[in-house]
């Protein structure tokens, strides 16, 4: 494959990729910063991509890799190293102490967003933000596990047609 065609397929790929780092990341911005990435990474490598082979899955692999190592660097940067003798680690999300009000009225709204939603997507949705597993709620609600990833998906879906005015 040329450096013509490999450029050209990995831009025909960018929607794809977009919606991939949509998926893992949960932030626009996050999301636009891992495209980026893994397009530099990509070209980077050209040469380790083996020619006819499935170049979508290979940059997808790419995106997935870097993301895991971006969030295992985050976590270490995150780490507090208490000075005591016993040297205990601390893992705390850093916390500014102070919460606005338009937060408030977000998570409000937010919140009256999710309570509109039918029971067979709010209650697994439900579970799932209180941190169930996947397989946890299929057990619970005596569902498959892909009803269940099915039912977040859509809850997601629905909820940023009803909260799109909170969107970027």
């Amino acid at each position: 494959m040329t450096t013509i065609e490999f450029n050209s397929n990995l831009i025909g790929l960018k929607p794809n990729l977009q919606r991939f780092a949509m998926s893992l990341t949960s932030d626009r911005d996050n999301a636009l910063d891992l495209v980026q990435d893994t397009y530099l990474k990509a070209i980077t490598y050209k040469d380790k991509f083996v020619d006819y082979t499935n170049l979508k899955a290979w940059v997808f692999t790419i995106m997935k890799n870097t993301f895991i190592n971006n969030y295992r660097r985050n976590v270490k940067e995150n780490t507090i190293i208490d000075g005591t003798q016993d040297l205990y680690y601390i893992n705390s999300p850093y916390d500014k102490g102070y919460i606005s009000p338009e937060s408030n009225y977000a998570e409000a709204e937010i919140e009256k967003a999710i309570d509109s939603l039918e029971d067979e997507f709010r209650i697994p949705f439900r579970m799932h933000i209180d941190g169930y597993k996947y397989k946890e709620i299929a057990d619970e609600l005596e569902l498959k596990i892909g009803t269940v990833k099915s039912r977040i998906f859509f809850t997601r879906q629905k909820l940023m047609l009803i909260l799109k005015d909170y969107s970027r």
